[in-house]
């Protein structure tokens, strides 16, 4: 099944926390904090302006984003956690 989100909506796969701290120590899942950055898989067709025309979006699939810690919607499609969030949400591109 794919996702495809509508206007100026994303899917993002976040990334995959940190199991090991730089300083050697295994976290427990408990102790692993969410990862604030992920993968764009899909976009929607684009912010909707009054007059009718549709914005672009600046972020495109396959980006690598950073995003707030409590941002989008947490969803489950077939066995994958994802986020549906708008693109307003997102805070940079890691380039």
């Amino acid at each position: 099944m794919k996702v495809v989100p509508l206007d100026d909506k994303v899917v993002v796969k976040r990334l995959e926390a940190e199991a090991i701290t730089a300083g050697g120590i295994v976290l427990p899942d408990a102790a692993q904090a969410k990862p604030q950055q992920g993968r764009v898989l899909s976009v929607g067709d684009g912010r909707l302006l009054p007059s009718g025309r549709r914005v672009e979006h600046q972020v495109s699939e396959g980006d690598r984003v950073l995003f707030a810690q409590w941002a989008g919607a947490e969803v489950e499609i077939n066995g994958q956690d994802l986020l549906i969030m708008s693109e307003d949400e997102i805070l940079a591109v890691v380039t």
